[in-house]
C-alpha cells in the first residue's frame, strides 16, 4: 500500500505507473537515477481504489503510513508536530495518466501555533513562517474542509487594501500573522476547525486527495480523454523544500525542449523567493530561463541562466539526464533552497502536434528512440490540427454556442439556411450551411459550402459522414440554437449573455475541431505539412500491416486522398453522383415512372455521365483497387420535399402534382433506414442496378484501353439473404460478359446486418470481398438511430453507462463481437476472402487497433483522415 522512495524497484514499467501514479513512479524513479529529490513515499491506487468503495481506509494503512513517516523523518532529521525540528510535508495526488490540475494536492502539512514558531526560529525568518501557515490553512480549509478558496481570498484582498499594498508579497511578518488569525475566525464562524494535530491533519488530507477522483472536473477530464473511472489516484507524501525563503530560493517549471516549437533547448520560466503555486497562479510574472529566451521576449529580469550560474547548470545536467532516461520530452518542476536544487516532478511534456512530430524525428535522428517508439510519441488525433484550419490560441469572437465536433477545422462564412442558398451566396462569398439537418438533396449546397452547422444529429448523421467525406468542418446537434429555416435566422440562446440572432447573409465562425460556434469572423491559423510529418508517415506505413483506402466519390476527393496516401478506394458511394442538379431531375424521372421501360428511358439519361464519373476516378486512382457501392438509399430521399419544389418538378416532368405527390406516398416509409433500400431496390427494380453496372464496365473498358490498369470492386449493400448477393453476382457476372470480358474485377458485399455477420460463412462462398459497414452495423446491433442518439448518448457516458460514443469508437465487444465472428466465419469458408471496413469507425484510432487485432486486409476513411489513420495502424502494429 506504501512504496517509499529509493526502494530499488523502480523499473519504469507500466505496472508501477499504474500502481503509484505517474507522479509518484516519476519521483521514485528519479530517486533512485540519483538525482536531488527531496524524501516521500507514495500510497498507491490501490489503495484509492478500495478507499473510495467501502468509504473507509484499509485496517493496516496508518500502521504503514507511521512506518514510512518514521523513514521520512530519520532522512530529514525533523518530526512532524516536534516545534524544535518541524517537519513540513506536502500532500499531491497522482493518477496513471496525466490529469493536470483536476485532482488536490495541500502543501506546508505540518503546521500549527506551535510547529510555527520553529519554523520561524529554525529559518530565522518569521515572515516565511506565518506565510507557509496561511497557505496551509487556505488549501486545507478548500480541499479537506470544502470551504470556498474565493473566500479566503476575500479576507486576503481586504487586508492588502487596509496595509495599501498591491501585491501578497509585500505584506509583513506582522500582518501575516494577523491574516492567519483572520483565516482561523472565519472558520470558526463556519463551524470547523483545522486540527492542530498534525498527524491528524496528514490522515484527512490523505482522504480528500483520495476523493478528489471523483470531483467533477476529475470526471469531466476523464471522459473527455478517455481514461478510465476505475484507477484512482495515488497519494505522494514528500518532505517540503522551499523556493520562498530569501533570493538564493526559488522555483520554476522546464521544459527539456520547446513545446511549441519542437526546439532542442531547455525551455520554461522561474520566479526567485516564490512558491509554485505563485508560478502556476500568475500571482507574479515568472522570468525565462535562459538568456536567449529572455532576448526573445525582450523581459528586463535576468535569466536564472545569468542569476543563478551553477543552480542552472545543475538544471541543465539533469535536464540531459531525464532526456535519455525517459527517451521523451520531460515536463519539470523544480525548486532551489539556499542555491540547492530539488527536483518535484517530472512527466512527458504536453507538446504541440508540430513539436511532437519534430521531437519524434530528431529523436530517431539522434539514436534515442527507434522509428516504432517515434510513433508512439505522436498522438494520432492531434494530426487534425495540421491538416485543416484551427482557431487562433488567441481567437476572441464572441461565442454563439456548442454542439459536436463532426468534422476538424475551422471554417468563417456568411449564414445561409438551404441548398439553394449556399449555392447563390458562394458565388460571391465563403458560406456555411445551417441547417435543422440535412439530407441526400442538400449535397449541392454542402458541397459548395466552407462549412455546416446542424442543431441535430449526432458524430454519424447525415451531415457528419458528408463533411467528413468532403473535408469541411462540420458541427452537429448544436441544440442550443434555433434555425428557422423559413425566416432563414439563427437564434442562439445558451451561452450568450443575452439572445443573439444571425440572419442570413451575417458572418459566423464555426470549429469543428471543438463544436464551437461563434459570431464574426474568427482569427484562423492555416495548415502546414512539413518533413517531419513525411518522415512519421513513412515510418508508419513501414510498420503497419493494415492497408489504408479511402472513402471518395469525386475527383477532389480521390486527389486529396492520393496526397495523404491512399492504396486505393475503400468506398464510393454512387449516390451522391445523381444530386448534382442537372441529374437529378433525370433521377426524379425514372422513381416517378410507373413501368420498366419508363424507368429505363430515364436511366439512359443517367448511364453516361456516371460512366463518364467513374472513368475520371478509374484514372486518378491509376490501377489501384476501387470499391464501388450500388445504389443504397432510399429512392424518396431524391424527392422533393416542399410543395413549391414538388409543384416545379411535376411541370418539369410532365405530369400532374397529384400523381407525383401519391408516387411520393408510396414510397414514404416509416423507419426508411430499414426499409426499401440498398440490394433490396435491386429486387424490384433490377435495371437501376444494371445500369450502373454498365456504366463500371464501360468505364472500365474505356480506360483500360488507354493504358490505364482498372481493379474495379463491386459492393452491393444492406445485403441479408445468400439469395440477395447471389442474384445481384448473376447480374454482374451477365453485364461483364456482355461488356467487358477481358477486365478483372471483384464481387463483394458490405457486412451492415447481424444476420450478415452472423451468416458470414454462406455470403463468403458468394462473394470475393466483405467490408464492414459499421455505421449501420452499430446501428441495427445496438438499435440506435444515429441521427438521433446524439440528444442522449451525451448523458450515459456521463453517468458511466457506456465509456465512448459507439458511433466514433466501435462497441468492441458488441459490435465487434459481430465483426469478429462475420471474420472467422467468412474467412472459414472462404480462406481467399478480402476483409476491410469502410464505416466511419475506420478512421478512429481505438477502433483501427481493434481491426489490427482482427487481421483485417485494410481500414477505409474520409480523406482528411487519412494521415491518422496511417499513424494509428502503424502504431497499432507496434502495440500488438
Amino acid at each position: 500500500m506504501v512504496y517509499k522512495f529509493g526502494n530499488n524497484t523502480a523499473d519504469g514499467s507500466k505496472e508501477l505507473t499504474q500502481l503509484l501514479g505517474g507522479k509518484g513512479a516519476n519521483l521514485a524513479e528519479m530517486a533512485q537515477l540519483g538525482l536531488p529529490v527531496p524524501p516521500g513515499f507514495t500510497i498507491t491506487t490501490d489503495t484509492c481504489k478500495q478507499y473510495l468503495k467501502s468509504r473507509s481506509m484499509p485496517p493496516n494503512l496508518k500502521e504503514q503510513v507511521q512506518d514510512a513517516l518514521h523513514t521520512l523523518q530519520k532522512q530529514t532529521s525533523a518530526e512532524l508536530g516536534n516545534p524544535d525540528t518541524p517537519l513540513l510535508v506536502s500532500v499531491r495526488s497522482g493518477a496513471p495518466a496525466s490529469m493536470p490540475g483536476m485532482m488536490d494536492t495541500v502543501l506546508n502539512l505540518g503546521l500549527n501555533a506551535q510547529t510555527v514558531q520553529g519554523l520561524a526560529r529554525q529559518t530565522q525568518n518569521r515572515r516565511f513562517a506565518y506565510d507557509s501557515w496561511r497557505r496551509f490553512i487556505q488549501m486545507f480549509a478548500n480541499i479537506v474542509l470544502e470551504l470556498s478558496h474565493g473566500d479566503f481570498e476575500d479576507i486576503l484582498e481586504d487586508l492588502k487594501k487596509q496595509e495599501d499594498i498591491r501585491t501578497d508579497s509585500e505584506l509583513g511578518a506582522d500582518a501575516l500573522e494577523r491574516l492567519v488569525q483572520q483565516y482561523r475566525q472565519h472558520l470558526d464562524r463556519a463551524k470547523v476547525a483545522v486540527p492542530d494535530d498534525p498527524h491528524e491533519q496528514l490522515w484527512q488530507t490523505i482522504a480528500a486527495v483520495f476523493q478528489s477522483w471523483e470531483n467533477e472536473r476529475a470526471r469531466t477530464y476523464r471522459r473527455l480523454h478517455n481514461i478510465p473511472d476505475d484507477w484512482g489516484t495515488a497519494v505522494t507524501v514528500q518532505a517540503m523544500v522551499f523556493g520562498n525563503l530569501g533570493d538564493d530560493c526559488a522555483t520554476g517549471v522546464a521544459f527539456t525542449r520547446d513545446p511549441a516549437t519542437g526546439e532542442n533547448r531547455l525551455y520554461g520560466e522561474y520566479l526567485v523567493n516564490a512558491q509554485g503555486e505563485d508560478v502556476v497562479a500568475g500571482i507574479r510574472t515568472p522570468h525565462p530561463l535562459t538568456e536567449n529566451a529572455r532576448a526573445e521576449l525582450g523581459a528586463d529580469e535576468p535569466a536564472m541562466e545569468t542569476l543563478m550560474p551553477e543552480t542552472f547548470a545543475e538544471l541543465a545536467r539533469v535536464r540531459g539526464i531525464l532526456e535519455k532516461h525517459y527517451r521523451d520530452m520531460q515536463d519539470i518542476e523544480f525548486t532551489v533552497q539556499n542555491g540547492v536544487l530539488y527536483m518535484l516532478q517530472t512527466r512527458a511534456g504536453k507538446r504541440s502536434v508540430n513539436a511532437a512530430t519534430r521531437i519524434a524525428c530528431e529523436m530517431v535522428a539522434e539514436g534515442l528512440v527507434s522509428t516504432a517508439e517515434a510513433l508512439m510519441r505522436v498522438e494520432p488525433e492531434s494530426l487534425r490540427q495540421i491538416l485543416h484550419p484551427t482557431l487562433a490560441d488567441d481567437a476572441d469572437s464572441p461565442e454563439l454556442g456548442r454542439g459536436l465536433p463532426a468534422s476538424p477545422g475551422a471554417a468563417s462564412g456568411v449564414a445561409v439556411f438551404s441548398a439553394s442558398a449556399a449555392e447563390k451566396y458562394a458565388d460571391e462569398d465563403d458560406v456555411i450551411l445551417c441547417r435543422n439537418e440535412t439530407s441526400p438533396e442538400d449535397i449541392q449546397g454542402m458541397y459548395v459550402a466552407r462549412g455546416i452547422l446542424t442543431t441535430r444529429g449526432g458524430m454519424t448523421s447525415h451531415a457528419a459522414v458528408v463533411a467528413r467525406g468532403m473535408g469541411r468542418p462540420c458541427v452537429v446537434g448544436a441544440g442550443s440554437l434555433v434555425i428557422d429555416e423559413v425566416s432563414e435566422r439563427l437564434v442562439a440562446y445558451e451561452g450568450t449573455p443575452r439572445e443573439v440572432v444571425v440572419t442570413q447573409g451575417q458572418r459566423i465562425t464555426i470549429d469543428g475541431g471543438g463544436g464551437r460556434i461563434f459570431s464574426g469572423a474568427a482569427k484562423m491559423v492555416e495548415p502546414s505539412l512539413d518533413a517531419n510529418f513525411e518522415s512519421l508517415m513513412t515510418w508508419a506505413d513501414e510498420h503497419r500491416r493494415l492497408g489504408i483506402r479511402v472513402n471518395a466519390d469525386t475527383p477532389e476527393d480521390c486527389r486529396t486522398a492520393i496526397r495523404f496516401g491512399a492504396e486505393g478506394i475503400g468506398l464510393c458511394r454512387t449516390e451522391h453522383m445523381f444530386f448534382h442538379p442537372s441529374r437529378m431531375l433525370a433521377m426524379r424521372e425514372m422513381i416517378v415512372a410507373a413501368t420498366s421501360e419508363g424507368r429505363r428511358a430515364a436511366l439512359a439519361k443517367l448511364q453516361p455521365v456516371q460512366r463518364g464519373d467513374f472513368a475520371e476516378i478509374f484514372r486518378i486512382m491509376d490501377g489501384r483497387p476501387v470499391t464501388i457501392r450500388l445504389l443504397d438509399p432510399p429512392l424518396h430521399e431524391f424527392l422533393p420535399r416542399s410543395d413549391e419544389e414538388q409543384l416545379q418538378l411535376a411541370e418539369s416532368l410532365g405530369i400532374s402534382a397529384e400523381r407525383l405527390r401519391e408516387r411520393l406516398r408510396r414510397l414514404t416509409e416509416v423507419n426508411p433506414m430499414l426499409g426499401h433500400r440498398g440490394c433490396r431496390l435491386a429486387m424490384t427494380y433490377p435495371e437501376i442496378y444494371e445500369m450502373q453496372l454498365r456504366a463500371i464496365f464501360e468505364a472500365a473498358r474505356e480506360v483500360r484501353g488507354g493504358g490505364v490498369e482498372v481493379a474495379p470492386e463491386i459492393m452491393v449493400p444492406l445485403v441479408s439473404f445468400a439469395g440477395e448477393l447471389r442474384r445481384v453476382r448473376e447480374m454482374v457476372e451477365a453485364v461483364a460478359r456482355e461488356v467487358a470480358p477481358d477486365v478483372r474485377y471483384l464481387v463483394g458485399t458490405m457486412i451492415e446486418l447481424p444476420r450478415a455477420a452472423l451468416r458470414a460463412g454462406e455470403l463468403a462462398r458468394l462473394g470475393d470481398f466483405f467490408s464492414f459497414g459499421t455505421n449501420d452495423l452499430t446501428q441495427t446491433a445496438l438499435g440506435l438511430s444515429r441521427d438521433d442518439a446524439g440528444a442522449f448518448l451525451p448523458g450515459y457516458e456521463t453517468a458511466g453507462v457506456i465509456e465512448r460514443d459507439p458511433f466514433t469508437t466501435l462497441d468492441s465487444v458488441g459490435v465487434g463481437e459481430l465483426v469478429r465472428l462475420g471474420v472467422e466465419r467468412g474467412r472459414a469458408a472462404n480462406p481467399d476472402l478480402k476483409i476491410g471496413i469502410c464505416g466511419e469507425h475506420g478512421g478512429d484510432p481505438a477502433s483501427i487497433e481493434f481491426f489490427a487485432g482482427l487481421g483485417l486486409d485494410y481500414v477505409s476513411c474520409s480523406p482528411f483522415r487519412l494521415p491518422i489513420a496511417r499513424l494509428s495502424s502503424g502504431r497499432a502494429s507496434v502495440i500488438n
